[in-house]
């Protein structure tokens, strides 16, 4: 699906100094966030931020002021349990006020822990993996029939695409040749629990995603040349969808957590730990 950069009207086209301090931004919101909150996980949110803020300042069609306009692009996170860098982004994007991430995961706020569509700027609900994509199609294929311009990006995790139905989703997008579909999985090789090689081992992700039908590409999740040529590629005109793989690092930014399972879904465990975060965020 190719587009001119009119019909991205929604961007600010930002350059990769101003993207990196944004995303520098982010990280200490999360880490903020979540150690406020006592819970969360922060691994896999500092994984996919960069992508997050290249996608909502540089590449989709959205517009804050006017959030559901209906050729808007849409964005699906399927790995909902990364909602602190979505808030994030939607908050710095001014989708809503950025003082009320502080109340992420507390009564009465609608910043939930896992995705919630209650949210200014969030498409669907999410958190029980392997649905994000069948959404996506959904969204994609409902755009076909009205004919409208839109995209529909779908964050997956690895560990995620253990689940059965996302294959079956893979098989599906091929059969209708949906076009304006553009999957992004956040490789960062760490699950709940462990490595995901010894979670479940998964060889060659991008040749068996090509045997489904996928145009794929592969490149750095931190590297913003490189994130610009992801999509640039996903915007080449086609006929069927996209599958990008973004190899990131777990907990990107804070050493003691990169990829380290422990710190998919715990805070910093004390001040300490919090602090050096915040430092070594700041040094970034």
């Amino acid at each position: 699906m190719e587009r001119s950069p009119s019909s991205v009207g929604g961007n600010e086209n930002l350059n990769n100094e101003t993207l990196s301090k944004l995303s520098k931004k982010a990280r200490e919101y999360i880490i903020r966030m979540v150690y406020e909150a006592k819970s969360g996980h922060p691994g896999g949110s500092l994984s996919i931020i960069d992508i997050l803020i290249y996608l909502y300042y540089n590449e989709m069609n959205i517009d804050p002021t006017n959030q559901n306009y209906e050729d808007r692009d849409r964005l699906i996170m399927s790995k909902g349990h990364a909602s602190p860098a979505l808030y994030t982004t939607l908050a710095l994007r001014g989708f809503f006020p950025q003082e009320l991430l502080m109340g992420f995961r507390k009564i009465n706020s609608k910043l939930e822990g896992h995705v919630h569509r209650g949210v200014p700027g969030v498409e669907t609900s999410t958190g029980s993996l392997g649905q994000g994509l069948g959404i996506g199609l959904g969204m994609a294929l409902a755009g076909r029939l009205d004919h409208r311009n839109y995209r529909v990006f779908v964050i997956l995790g690895d560990g995620e695409i253990e689940e059965g139905n996302v294959w079956e989703t893979l098989m599906g997008a091929n059969k209708y040749k949906v076009s304006n579909l553009i999957a992004i999985l956040d490789r960062n090789r760490v699950q709940l629990d462990d490595m995901t090689e010894n979670v479940m081992p998964m060889g060659d992700i991008a040749s068996k995603v090509r045997s489904f039908g996928w145009d794929t590409m592969e490149f750095n999740g931190h590297d913003f040349n490189e994130i610009r040529k992801a999509f640039e590629f996903a915007n080449q005109k086609r006929d069927g969808p996209v599958f990008l793989i973004a190899n990131t690092i777990k907990g990107k930014g804070v050493s003691y957590m990169e990829n380290t399972a422990k710190y998919h879904g715990s805070p910093p465990a004390n001040q300490e730990e919090f602090e050096k975060a915040i430092k070594e965020i700041r040094d970034l």
